[in-house]
């Protein structure tokens, strides 16, 4: 019923969009081939893969509760991660892999670039990356959250300057829908952080859902913000 509700009201439409973006972009690869999951954390992406022969890493540090700051998940189980490892030393030779997936992981990296280096050593050529990360990002997974969020403009200049051709960078959502997550967020944040007035919030949420279900726009306002970018490139 919570669950529902959430879907309902819109909560949770940024995971929804990216999984069905993942969902049909894992889908349109050719069954067979090699996928190394970077990052892969709770294998939530590995169901999408069993079409692939699919191997997941990660590098095993977060438990659940972190530092106990921020937004924590209070319980995370990595046990069946298959590779354990720095991302960014992962020990397999190069041109392992057709395809490399490493989705919401970005933020929680000191170095992506790195990670991108690595990556580009480990593809085959004509490889697929696959990306998704936060163009806005509450702090997480605290202490490893390292960046708020990545904008097209990094994909744009970064990408190229490892050999990557980029064959689709969308994003998810644009301002308005992330403006409404967060203030669905207010209510709940008001009370964990203590907030004496937080019965208004309620007030102030009821508002603002009232205003997205009747504002219009003429255009999407994704070139300000938006929930993150998805992306393809390809290892040329």
């Amino acid at each position: 019923m919570k669950e529902s509700f959430k879907k309902f009201i819109g909560i949770n439409k940024n995971e929804e969009a990216r999984n069905q973006w993942l969902s049909e972009t894992l889908a349109a690869i050719p069954p067979g081939l090699r996928i190394l999951d970077a990052g892969a954390g709770e294998l939530r992406n590995k169901p999408l893969c069993t079409h692939l022969n699919y191997v997941s890493q990660d590098v095993c540090q977060y438990q659940g509760d972190g530092d106990g700051q921020g937004l924590q998940t209070g319980t995370w189980d990595t046990s069946n991660i298959d590779v354990v490892c720095d991302i960014t030393n992962i020990p397999e030779a190069d041109a392992s892999f057709d395809v490399i997936l490493c989705s919401e992981v970005f933020e929680h990296l000191p170095d992506a670039l790195r990670a991108l280096d690595e990556f580009s050593r480990l593809l085959k050529q004509d490889g697929k990356l696959i990306i998704t990360a936060p163009f806005a990002s509450l702090v997480h997974f605290a202490p490893y959250h390292f960046v708020s969020g990545f904008s097209r403009y990094w994909y744009e200049y970064h990408l190229p300057l490892r050999n990557f051709i980029i064959l689709e960078l969308i994003p998810n959502g644009d301002w308005f829908s992330y403006t409404k997550q967060e203030i669905l967020r207010l209510p709940g944040m008001a009370r964990h952080y203590g907030s004496w007035c937080w019965p208004l919030a309620y007030l102030v949420t009821a508002i603002g859902c009232l205003y997205f279900s009747l504002h219009g726009k003429s255009r999407t306002a994704e070139d300000v913000g938006c929930f993150g970018w998805h992306c393809i490139a390809v290892k040329s």
